[in-house]
């Protein structure tokens, strides 16, 4: 494996048209460039008050299907409706029309469709998308947007339209001719995608508006749902299912075969489309307690996604140059007075820690580890707390924050059945001299502690589904003719992983690809792929004020991309490891190879509180408040101080997808825990702590967690608020030495084996699970010589009229030696 130095990744800055939201860069020891806010370090972060979920509100998710460049197609879209109802319904509006009456007017653009002239099909497309939209020429409030939205969507989903619109886009995508122009154009921008993105803005419409289920749906509308979820997952398009189809424009994009398709409304269209069709990430929770069932395991310990909701965050530890500040004063002879450390920090107890005083001396006398700070000393950014009298006694009054302390740990140990035998290998090398192999059960010989120990091992093992469908695996290898055929469940993630196994490797590097080019770390290049097709108008701005909306509209356009994949590359490595350990191994895999660890942190690599906090919208811009509400006059300052949010969703939202992902394609991997050590990932892992948000912080600590043991001992005697944290927050395995690094797994490893090893098991099951031609080798032989003989064998015709000559040549004249067939048996 490659690997790579720290120091050649390098992070731009924010990709801004307004020169005052550039932020400037800050040296760091470890090779990278932080982005320094200007006024950083004048005030704490809050506690951001976000709830995580499979999706945003349902108005924000619409209204970033469109870019505000498209804002004058709204009113195009009415139009070319309005032209159109106006000549086959006289006097009337589309509300007044009864449902029979819709459904004959939807039914003549239905029909509409098959024009072969491309300029009345976009027509028509436009007046259904109108429809799609909500009507909302017709509508006063946004409310009635939404629900005339969901009316029509519904409709046409009935009437057939999906199927419809998915034709066109099957040409539009096979349109040769477009794409080559597109090739050759030297800039291209939203003229250049319209028909794709009228089709892809209906699309998307219908399947978010389908997919979100409401309180007063009818039987009727739950009906149409489900059948909509099937006929998405199911191999009904061209033999295969939607999302492939949208995968491939995604491929072709990325190979600059067609730098005009609209990227972000394909994205957001696929990642709503295998949500839809796979589950979101509750119905996720539910289908693995339902297969632990199945397979008569014991049920989890608690509901993850609602322990994780019910945790506090904590408080940041001290950043790298509110450290050197802090050593400058103590230079100047301010090291008598006693450090005084926030009541909510992150050692959320409150222990006095006996190593503070040594801490600072070590810092001083080891100045490589000045990023990773001291946190026992005082952060800069509460001197307001020091400068008051200290607080009075606890037992007089005790602080307000130990009241909602959850008793004990938020999670329920566990402990691995090869945790189990490692102890006990140990246990028995010690006082035995020999071991029993995988043998959990005999504990002759060995001392009462030692019993004592192996039964609270069992009372918290845990088998995991992924080692069932690893040791079924392992038997299917060995004994192919006694397990017999395997059957497999035709789940959508089936399907969907079948689909996707030939091309997976280029549909991850692409979505990768894209990724960086979306991240706000990285520097606009020459030869990257030109994300911004569907965002860029034809007439570029001239005005101030238009600059400074199309940098707002640039910037959210980004973040909503980064919004979409890392959202979708997490279904797909959750539904996968659920289907099969060895299909998320597989993708997870491909994610490794293609950089994905590194890409990660280089997202990361950034003054993250100004992503989480960044302010790229425009309130009055977004549907359907744009078409309901007059337009208020726009100014530089009203575009400069954005909405009142505390912090951006979307920003929020992708920043712990991509923690999870990077979690979930390390966890129990040496070799790739070893390239976050290379990376120098802690730092930036750090500075990711600042955001005040309990499940970010959760996963960056377990990050943390599962390299500390090759971080080495100055680091963690450094970082022993940080350690404390992931103690409380992180869940334990009774025997995981991680804090001390004595653990067995800290010795050298052959990582590059480790890798070869997994990609020959996930070989070995694609070929035995999909390659049908390989299963020929088991076929049974016919050893009875008539029945070989009576067997028909067609023969082709032109060796009839030459039997005869063949014989001649091949048997007449061909001698027998008897002789050497009697010395050869």
């Amino acid at each position: 494996m490659q690997q790579h130095n720290g120091d050649d990744m390098e992070v731009p800055l924010l990709n801004d048209t307004n020169s005052n939201r550039q932020k400037s860069l800050a040296p760091d020891r470890d090779g990278f460039s932080i982005q320094q806010k200007d006024s950083e370090g004048s005030m704490e972060s809050p506690n951001l008050e976000f709830e995580y979920g499979d999706t945003d509100n349902f108005t924000a998710e619409l209204s970033e299907l469109y870019s505000y460049t498209e804002e004058p197609e709204f009113s195009l879209n009415r139009d070319y409706f309005e032209e159109d109802f106006k000549n086959h319904v006289k006097g009337r509006r589309w509300k007044q029309l009864s449902m029979e009456e819709q459904r004959a007017y939807v039914m003549r653009l239905l029909d509409a469709l098959e024009f072969t002239d491309r300029d009345k099909r976009l027509k028509v497309a436009r007046a259904i998308l109108y429809l799609a939209q909500g009507v909302f020429d017709e509508c006063d409030t946004e409310t009635d947007v939404l629900y005339w939205s969901r009316h029509n969507v519904f409709l046409l989903f009935d009437m057939g339209i999906f199927c419809a619109l998915l034709e066109l886009l099957s040409m539009e995508i096979d349109n040769n001719q477009a794409c080559s122009s597109a090739v050759r154009k030297p800039a291209i921008s939203l003229a250049d995608s319209t028909e794709l993105r009228v089709l892809l803005s209906t699309m998307y419409l219908m399947v978010e508006t389908i997919r979100v289920e409401m309180e007063g749906d009818s039987p009727e509308r739950k009906a149409a749902r489900q059948a909509f979820k099937t006929e998405l997952g199911s191999p009904l398009y061209n033999g295969e299912p939607f999302a492939l189809l949208l995968f491939t424009m995604v491929t072709k994009f990325c190979s600059m075969n067609a730098p005009h398709f609209p990227m972000k409304k394909v994205l957001l269209l696929l990642w709503k489309t295998v949500l839809f069709t796979l589950g979101g990430f509750e119905e996720v929770q539910e289908m693995k307690v339902r297969m632990r069932e199945r397979l008569n395991l014991p049920a989890l310990p608690e509901d993850s996604i609602k322990v994780v909701r019910n945790m506090r965050a904590a408080s940041p530890p001290a950043s790298a140059m509110e450290l050197i500040e802090q050593q400058q004063q103590q230079k100047r002879g301010r090291r008598s007075r006693r450090p005084l450390v926030k009541q909510d920090s992150l050692d959320t107890y409150n222990e006095r820690d006996p190593f503070k005083n040594d801490d600072a001396r070590d810092e001083e006398d080891d100045p490589e580890d000045v990023d990773s700070g001291i946190e026992g000393e005082v952060d800069p950014l509460d001197r307001d707390v020091i400068i008051q009298p200290p607080p009075p006694p606890p037992p007089l009054q005790p602080p307000t924050e130990r009241v909602s302390f959850p008793k004990g740990l938020p999670w329920a140990p566990k402990v691995r059945e090869k945790d189990i035998e490692h102890f006990l290998e140990s246990s028995r090398n010690k006082f035995i001299g020999f071991t029993l192999g995988n043998d959990t059960e005999t504990l002759v010989g060995l001392p009462r502690p030692i019993h004592e120990s192996v039964k609270t091992l069992k009372l918290h093992k845990y088998v995991s589904i992924a080692e069932v469908q690893i040791k079924r695996e392992d038997e299917l290898q060995q004994c192919p003719m006694t397990m017999g055929e395997e059957e497999v469940e035709e789940t959508p993630a089936e399907i969907l992983y079948l689909g996707m196994l030939p091309s997976l490797s280029q549909y991850v590097i692409a979505l990768l690809k894209l990724l960086l080019a979306a991240a706000p770390t990285s520097k606009a290049k020459t030869d990257s792929i030109n994300i911004l097709a569907d965002v860029l108008p034809e007439e570029m701005p001239i005005t101030v004020l238009q600059s400074m909306k199309l940098g707002i509209d640039v910037n959210r356009h980004k973040e909503i991309i980064v919004k979409a994949i890392s959202a979708l590359l997490l279904l797909l490595l959750k539904h996968f490891k659920l289907n099969h350990i060895y299909q998320f191994e597989y993708v997870a895999q491909h994610l490794v190879f293609a950089n994905c660890i590194p890409l990660i942190l280089k997202f990361f690599n950034q003054n993250i509180m100004s992503y989480i906090s960044a302010k790229n919208s425009i309130c009055a811009l977004d549907f359907p408040h744009c078409v309901v509400h007059e337009m208020p006059e726009l100014t530089a300052e009203s575009l400069e101080a954005g909405d009142y949010n505390q912090f951006c969703w979307r920003n929020l939202f992708s920043c712990i997808n991509l923690l999870r992902i990077l979690n979930k394609i390390t966890k129990w991997k040496h070799s790739r825990t070893m390239m976050l050590v290379v990376f120098k990932s802690a730092p930036i892992l750090k500075r990711a702590l600042k955001v005040k948000q309990a499940m970010m912080q959760l996963y960056v600590l377990k990050l943390l967690k599962i390299q500390t043991k090759y971080l080495g001992r100055q680091w963690r005697k450094s970082n022993m608020k940080t350690m404390s944290a992931i103690y409380q927050k992180v869940r334990h395995r009774l025997n995981d030495d991680w804090a001390y690094g004595n653990d067995i797994d800290a010795r050298p490893w052959d990582f590059q084996a480790e890798e070869c090893a997994l990609r020959e098991s996930i070989e070995k099951f694609n070929t035995r699970r999909y390659d049908k031609n390989q299963n020929s080798q088991f076929t049974p032989v016919d050893n009875c010589l008539q029945s070989v003989l009576g067997q028909r064998v067609d023969l082709p015709e032109d060796f009839q009229y030459s039997y005869e000559m063949w014989l001649e040549r091949e048997v007449f004249s061909q001698p027998i030696q008897w002789e050497g067939l009697l010395q050869a048996q």
